[in-house]
């Protein structure tokens, strides 16, 4: 049974959502998400973050590595170049570019997308549970 193009795009959504969750928690910078669809037969968004360094970078990797097995996705490709300040993870429908700040800088892949929908934040990052507790009241 083939899904239907709005299951499709709720579950695309639902993983850069993912995605995004990793990259937050792990402190990214800048995390910006592009809706390509329109412009890319290979992809339907891409998400971009800054980490701080090499180590940096590396965590970040491995979250999204390990939040996106939890869910049950198959990570198709990483690329990453030791030392060289830019790692990509294939997902199919999402690559997550992560970059350090003078490499963003220096390919610039939100100049190179200018075409594509920007996503806004409240879209990207699931919603946090409430914490319980926290205020306390007398």
């Amino acid at each position: 049974m083939k899904k239907s193009a709005q299951t499709t795009t709720t579950a695309t959504m639902k993983l850069v959502q993912r995605c995004c969750q990793a990259l937050d928690a792990k402190k990214a910078e800048n995390v910006q998400v592009l809706d390509v669809r329109t412009q890319s037969s290979i992809t339907d968004y891409l998400v971009v973050a800054t980490g701080t360094s090499e180590p940096h970078l590396r965590a970040l990797r491995i979250e999204l590595e390990k939040v996106l097995g939890q869910a049950g996705t198959r990570v198709l490709g990483i690329e990453a170049i030791q030392e060289s300040g830019w790692i990509v993870v294939d997902v199919f429908d999402v690559m997550v570019h992560l970059f350090l700040p003078e490499m963003r800088g220096r390919y610039a892949l939100e100049n190179l997308w200018k075409d594509a929908i920007k996503v806004p934040p409240s879209k990207c990052l699931l919603p946090r549970k409430r914490e319980k507790n926290l205020l306390h009241t007398n």
